[in-house]
């Protein structure tokens, strides 16, 4: 059973041989490769890999670029492969993106670690930017019932705890989310305007 589906573009045939050797002792299946950018990201997208591993120097689109667009894609994360210390994209930290690098020569070693990091950083990202959505529809929620509360207020002529408790008393004797009454609260009052 492979652990990851791997998706390499390096342009050097020696290097590219090297990691789709290192990969497969690993257990990682290789689904794809490509020797410069724009072929790897059309095939990137319809392989839809766990893992990229560009080569800084492609040709085309360089490896930076194409670990960008397949993390803006949301399709896999990165390992960028840098031929010398580059400090310009190393202190790019501030990019989401670049999850990880690695200077070479490939090693064993040093690419099984790479891979190990930029797979994590990628799943913390994942799991983050779900709670951000989550949080984010917790405020439009409540942005949603405050609103609902503020009409039934306002045309009842009750306190707010009254109408709060009004849109719960629905949501419960109907079995729907207390958005869902606030929703239709809101549908009928302009409706009614």
């Amino acid at each position: 059973m492979f652990r990851t589906k791997v998706f390499v573009a390096v342009k050097d045939k020696t290097v590219l041989d090297k990691v789709k050797q290192i990969l497969v002792r690993d257990g990682h299946q290789v689904v794809g490769e490509a020797e410069d950018g724009n072929t790897a990201i059309r095939l990137i997208r319809s392989t839809a890999p766990d893992l990229v591993i560009a080569d800084a120097d492609l040709p085309g689109l360089n490896g930076l670029e194409v670990a960008k667009i397949a993390y803006e894609d949301n399709v896999a994360p990165s390992v960028v492969l840098l031929s010398h210390w580059q400090r310009e994209y190393i202190e790019r930290e501030a990019d989401p993106w670049l999850l990880a690098w690695l200077i070479k020569p490939v090693t064993e070693t040093n690419l099984i670690a790479s891979i190990g990091i930029a797979l994590r950083n990628y799943e913390r990202i994942q799991e983050l930017e779900k709670e951000v959505a989550q949080l984010k529809e917790k405020i439009e929620t409540r942005k949603l019932i405050e609103r609902a509360k503020g009409i039934l207020m306002e045309t009842k002529q009750i306190s707010e705890s009254k109408a709060y408790n009004l849109i719960r008393k629905q949501s419960m004797n109907k079995c729907i989310p207390m958005r869902q009454v606030a929703e239709a609260i809101i549908l009928a009052h302009d409706l009614e305007s």
